[in-house]
């Protein structure tokens, strides 16, 4: 049975934007918790509710509400170092007072975590069972402290209250309403593929990245969200391809006469990125189904438009 109501916080922002049409599909009455300084109302759907909040203060929702999708945090680098302590309080406060609202109404909540979790990986492929190689005062903690502590306090929401949790880890996705100055791989290099500047690649681009189209991440999150599993459960293309190898498709799917160039590279940048995705296949019956290349076709189209 489909929930009746759900919140979705970070409902404005590029994946919750999807979640919200996907519900909206479903049937579901939808109101979207932003505070809307990394979202945008022109992504949220006509027919979803708007509550411009912070998810960092405490959530007064009046009404039931059946479902809660904690999915508000800055998640993009620029954002992320742009606001280190706001990123922390999303993770922390915000993932708390999600918690609190699905407690009090007796809702089922899902928490957006990341593969950033496991930080520069010592396994490969990451399991839900791997510990992670994090650097917890590195430049990229505040995002990857902010998402385990939110792990921590959903488990023990769970055990503490009996709140019924899940967990999912999500790896790269990309998708319609990324913005293109977000920092992130795969908007930087089609921006610049369409300007015809250089594609920056960090380093020797042969670090790994498993990329998931937006609407097959969207299907195992509503699938995470139907189930009573509380996770973590991965979720993310098991598919691994080299960042040297997504600058040469983007300049390909954009026809672009753009070169690759390449510069320093980040700290703590991961050197492979790839999700086992079992247990997701083995309990929601999902996997991604979304080619890379057909995803940055029509990734480009709405891009260019």
């Amino acid at each position: 049975m489909s929930p009746e109501r759900v919140v979705v916080t970070g409902g404005a922002g590029f994946l919750g934007s999807h979640v919200c049409e996907a519900l909206l599909r479903e049937g579901a009455e939808v109101v979207c918790v932003d505070s809307l300084r990394t979202g945008s109302r022109e992504n949220v759907p006509a027919g979803v509710e708007i509550v411009v909040a912070d998810v960092s203060r405490p959530l007064d929702l009046p009404g039931p509400v059946d479902l809660v999708l904690h999915l508000a945090c800055p998640a993009s680098p620029a954002d992320y170092l742009r606001m280190p302590v706001d990123t922390l309080k999303a993770g922390g406060f915000g993932t708390y007072h999600a918690l609190e609202l699905a407690r009090r109404k007796g809702a089922r909540v899902v928490v957006a975590s990341t593969s950033e979790v496991y930080g520069d990986p010592e396994e490969h492929p990451q399991r839900e069972s791997y510990w992670g190689h994090v650097n917890p005062i590195g430049p990229r903690s505040v995002y990857d402290e902010a998402k385990r502590f939110g792990e921590a306090m959903t488990v023990a929401f769970r055990a503490e209250h009996g709140v019924d949790t899940g967990i999912v880890r999500i790896f790269n996705t990309y998708g319609p309403r990324m913005r293109a100055h977000d920092g992130r791989m795969i908007p930087t290099f089609l921006r610049q593929a369409l300007a015809g500047e250089p594609l920056t690649v960090h380093g020797d681009g042969l670090q790994t990245r498993s990329l998931c189209y937006v609407d097959d991440l969207v299907r195992g999150l509503l699938a995470m969200a139907r189930s009573e599993h509380p996770g973590p459960i991965n979720l993310g293309n098991p598919d691994e391809v080299t960042v040297l190898d997504v600058a040469r498709r983007s300049i390909e799917v954009t026809g672009s006469s753009s070169v690759i160039r390449h510069v320093e590279s980040m700290v703590d940048d991961p050197r492979r990125r790839r999700p086992d995705i079992a247990l997701a296949r083995e309990v929601l019956g999902w996997q991604p189904s979304v080619p890379l290349e057909e995803g940055l076709r029509s990734f480009v189209r709405e891009f260019a438009g």
